[in-house]
This record gives structure tokens, C-alpha cells and sequence, in this order.
């Protein structure tokens, strides 16, 4: 939704905040804003508007003298307007403002009664308050300069150059200078032994629907990001339902190195199959090559996982907001929340799928959800992941793991999840969609894209160079000239150690091949006509 740079600390010059802030423009394309609290904290705000288009500019004062900023979307704002907060006066109607009134009505004790993807600060006089929202959907730093002037921002890019040390802000935490860092997110999940609770597929069913149904809040257009596989198609059927009971059309939106590429072909069926207003975008290998360094300062990592699927993610977005379109869903989180990687088809025991699936679902903020907004924002595309929907989590994440195994149900991976939507009566998605086998982002949109990348970053890099990645990196070194060309990349524009330490590698468990591509796993031969001949019984 926005981009925002928070100082508590007197003394940094205005107009070089605004500079600060104009590094993150293209996360708020609409409007840009700053305030100077009369205790000379200064609040920078880059607005892009999805709800109260009109008078929702921030940052945004409370009824007293507490001023907030806040990134991202608070899907139950109206419940808490209408009820623990009705007898405040609101100045906007903006969801956001619901978030400085919930401080002056309790203290720091509020944040986990908010219900959305969100990043905040709130200032009032020498106090403040930060937070983020449970899983991390939306991005969040801070650090202090040598002044000891703590920054918050919502990309690195503004505090980098400007504080001594920097690092993420953990998500499901809030911060304040008397309490330090809390955890307010404490799911039972997070306890293995929880997760025993039989797989209701109703339920489920009716879970994902109604976190589809709060994404779908905006006052501007909705599309939706469809690759073709089972969690976008998913994401897509039910939002295309739900809006058919407003009079409302979608648009889906596919991308590929040509028609054929294996997503294309699939997205084109599903959007045939729910009558969306589909747009296929196409893009070259040369053209995700030439946008590599901009992609990295964009995403702020230099993980290789991130920086392959965001390619393609970083074309898409691009061509969605020259359509006008300001929201998306997306279908992050399924994969983790089921254990829909092919690797989880070697996990060990039920035990270490479980608690495989846990830790996948807790590090997303490291990958994923970093890959699904900074390459989305990065042309002031705002992506919402139904599937990480705090109360869908609360009954997934509980469902014992030998429900989830893939091997329970002869390899298939995601069962629950695609008998869920299986209702032949009022299909969902096409048969050959719903039990279409796992195909990572990054390979589906061409297997070329990925075998080319390989080859060009190799090409740049010596065996020399290799021999000194060591000395040269010696916080996660890199162990493919892939990764070590991405290093450099990153390096260029962050150079300091805490930037080179806030990033996270994703490397897939119990499997030789330890290239993060889908195709590294043996499972990857099994064409998907062999599950989708005989859905049931697998």
C-alpha cells in the first residue's frame, strides 16, 4: 500500500528525510507527505491510495497528539470503528487511522487485535510504538545512527547509508523504547504437538473463502496473479465467485517466455474456465538479464530463489499497473502451509514435515512474502496472500502432518488442500489444474529462463574470483557463481555488513541436488498426467 521512514531523534534535517523517503517513491506513487512532531521526531509518508482515496493521507494524527504511519491493509478497521472504538472521532476513513486510536484507547497493548498486513509506527510526544503484522507480508527495518536516533522504513534503501547497524523488524513483534521487542503472535502451531487435528475439508474450504473475501477490500480494482498452478488458481476461482455475487468481473494475469511456456498453457485454461478478463504477458531472457542489478536494488536480497521468481513477478507487476490495476491476490504461503515443495515428498518422518512445514511458514518473510511485495511495489502493485490469513492459519497449521504428507496419498502433494475444492457439482477448477503437480514459479514460466540465468551469471564470474568469495564475503558466502554474481550485485548497493546479514538463503532439505530450483528434486519427472489420470485414489 505504501512506504514509510520513521526518526525518533531530533536533529536530521527535513529536507534530507524527504530525500531519504524519495528512495522509496515507487511504493507510494500517489501522493508523498512528512510531519515534524513538535519533539522534532519526523514522520515521511509515500502514499498508495486503495482505501479512501480522498482524504486518507498520511501520516495521520489520533485525536490527541499522536501522529502514525502504516504500510500495508487492516481488514477488520470497520469492526473496530464500530466497536471497541466507537466512541473516538475518526478524521479519515482510512483503514489505517483505526491504528493510532487503538494506542490512545489501550497503551501498547492492541496489536494483535488488528487483522490485516501491516507496518506501523505511532509517535506521541517521546513515546512510540512499532509494529508488524504477524507473518511479515509487509517489509520492515530499523536501526540507529551514531546520534542514536532509531529509524524505522519500510525498505532498507532509506536507513542503509544513514545508521551505524540495521536489521529486520521480526514479524509478530511490536516495539517500544520501555518494553524492547514483544512477541504478540503466539499461535499454537508453533508447538508441533499441536498440530493433530483432523482434516476438515468443509472447513477449510470455508477458511481460505472468507480470507479471499477480506482481500477483496479496496476502492480501486482488483485483479489477480494467475500462474497456472493450484494456489493461484485456487486464489482466482474464489475471488472470480465472490465478485460474481457483487456484478463484479476479474482480471487474472499470467506471464511466460512464450505461450507455451508450462504456466501460460495452464492459466489460459483456468482463466477460460472462470471467464475472467485474462492478459498474458509475455517477457525474453534477454530482458530479465538487462533488469537484474535494478531487480536486486528493488528486493534488497541476494538470495537466488527470490531473484529468479522475481523476474518474471517484476515484468508482470509492470504491465498490470499500465492496465490501471492497484491490487492484486497472489497465492503465497500454500506450499509451506501444506508442505507443497517437492522435497517434503523425502521428509524423514511426520514429525520433521511438520515441523519442516512450521518453519517454512515462520522464515516466508525471508523469501516469499520479500519476493511478493518489493517486486510487486516496485511499480506501486500492492499483493495480498489470502493463504496466510491469520484465522486460516489457526485451523491449517493445526491439521496433523500424515494429512499433509504427500506420500499418504501416493505422492500427491497438497491432497487436502485440492480434494477441498473437488466438488464436481459446482467445480472449482478444471480436474487437470486442481491435481496439476507442483511447478515453482521460476520454472514454470519457461524451464530456458532458469538454465540461461545459470549460464549468463556463470559467464561473468572466474574461477578466481570464486576461490576469494571467501575473503571477500565472509557472512554467507556464495557456493555457485549464480550466487556469487547476485552478491556482487547487492554489494554494489549495500555494502554495509548489516545489510549483507538481513538477508536469508532458501535451500531445500533432504535432497542432493541443493539448487532451489523444483526441477533439483528426483519427484519433478512425474509428468502431471500421471496424477491428474486418477486424482482420487492417489
Amino acid at each position: 500500500m505504501c512506504g514509510f521512514l520513521a526518526i525518533i531523534g531530533k536533529g536530521k534535517d527535513e529536507q534530507l528525510v524527504k530525500a531519504l523517503s524519495n528512495r522509496m517513491a515507487h511504493r507510494g506513487p500517489d501522493e508523498s507527505d512528512i510531519h515534524v512532531t513538535e519533539n522534532g521526531h519526523i514522520l515521511s509518508h509515500e502514499r498508495l491510495s486503495i482505501i479512501d482515496l480522498h482524504s486518507g493521507k498520511q501520516p495521520i494524527q489520533g485525536s490527541k497528539s499522536a501522529w502514525m504511519v502504516h504500510n500495508g491493509e487492516i481488514y477488520n478497521h470497520q469492526a473496530l470503528r464500530e466497536g471497541v472504538l466507537k466512541e473516538h472521532s475518526f478524521r479519515t476513513k482510512s483503514d489505517s487511522e483505526v491504528i493510532v486510536h487503538l494506542y490512545e484507547e489501550f497503551g501498547y497493548d492492541f496489536v494483535d487485535q488488528l487483522d490485516g498486513d501491516f507496518a506501523f509506527v505511532v509517535v506521541d510526544g517521546d513515546d512510540y510504538i512499532a509494529g508488524r503484522d504477524p507473518l511479515g507480508v509487509k517489509p520492515l527495518y530499523y536501526g540507529m545512527d551514531e546520534r542514536g536516533r532509531m529509524y524505522f522504513a519500510s525498505e532498507m534503501k532509506p536507513l542503509a547509508d544513514q545508521c551505524k547497524t540495521f536489521s529486520t523488524f521480526p514479524p509478530g513483534h511490536y516495539y517500544t523504547p520501555e518494553t524492547g521487542f514483544v512477541k504478540y503472535y503466539k499461535p499454537q502451531y508453533e508447538d508441533y504437538t499441536a498440530c493433530v487435528e483432523e482434516a476438515d475439508l468443509a472447513l477449510l474450504r470455508e477458511k481460505l473463502t472468507e480470507a479471499t473475501r477480506k482481500r477483496l477490500m479496496s476502492d480501486v480494482p482488483i485483479g489477480v496473479l494467475l500462474s497456472g498452478g493450484l494456489d493461484s488458481s485456487l486464489t482466482s476461482s474464489i475471488a472470480s465467485r465472490l465478485l460474481k455475487e457483487q456484478g463484479k468481473s476479474l482480471h487474472s494475469f499470467s506471464i511466460g517466455l512464450d505461450p507455451n511456456a508450462p504456466d501460460a498453457v495452464a492459466a489460459r485454461k483456468v482463466a477460460e474456465f472462470l471467464g475472467t478478463e485474462h492478459h498474458e504477458i509475455h517477457f525474453t531472457i534477454e530482458q530479465g538479464i538487462e533488469i537484474l542489478e535494478k531487480l536486486v536494488w528493488h528486493l534488497e536480497t541476494y538470495d537466488v530463489t527470490s531473484i529468479r521468481a522475481s523476474t518474471p513477478m517484476y515484468f508482470l507487476a509492470k504491465a498490470i499497473t499500465e492496465k490501471g490495476i492497484k491490487v492484486v491476490l497472489s497465492g503465497e504461503g500454500a506450499d509451506e502451509v501444506f508442505g507443497g515443495y517437492l522435497y517434503f515428498r523425502n521428509a524423514p518422518s511426520t514429525v520433521d514435515f511438520t515441523k519442516e512445514t512450521i518453519e517454512r511458514v515462520q522464515k516466508l518473510f525471508t523469501a516469499d512474502l520479500l519476493r511478493a511485495d518489493k517486486s510487486t511495489m516496485a511499480h506501486g502493485l500492492e499483493a495480498r496472500v489470502p493463504f496466510l490469513d491469520k484465522a486460516f492459519l489457526d485451523y491449517a497449521m493445526l491439521i496433523k502432518g500424515e494429512e499433509k504428507l504427500p506420500k499418504t496419498y501416493g505422492g500427491v502433494e497438497k491432497y487436502i488442500l485440492r480434494k477441498a475444492f473437488d466438488t464436481p457439482e459446482q467445480p472449482y477448477l478444471p480436474q487437470e489444474v486442481l491435481w496439476r503437480q507442483k511447478e515453482q514459479f521460476s520454472d514454470g514460466v519457461g524451464y530456458n529462463w532458469i538454465d540461461t540465468l545459470i549460464d549468463y551469471c556463470s559467464a561473468q564470474v572466474t574461477d578466481a574470483q570464486m576461490e576469494q568469495a571467501a575473503e571477500l564475503f565472509p557472512y554467507n558466502t556464495p557456493a555457485t557463481k549464480e550466487a556469487y554474481f547476485y552478491r556482487t550485485l547487492f554489494h554494489k548497493h549495500f555494502p554495509q555488513m548489516s545489510a549483507a546479514q538481513t538477508v536469508r538463503k532458501w535451500i531445500p532439505k533432504w535432497q542432493e541436488n541443493q539448487d532451489p530450483s523444483g526441477r533439483a528434486n528426483a519427484a519433478h519427472v512425474q509428468a502431471d498426467t500421471e496424477i491428474a489420470k486418477n486424482p482420487i485414489s492417489a
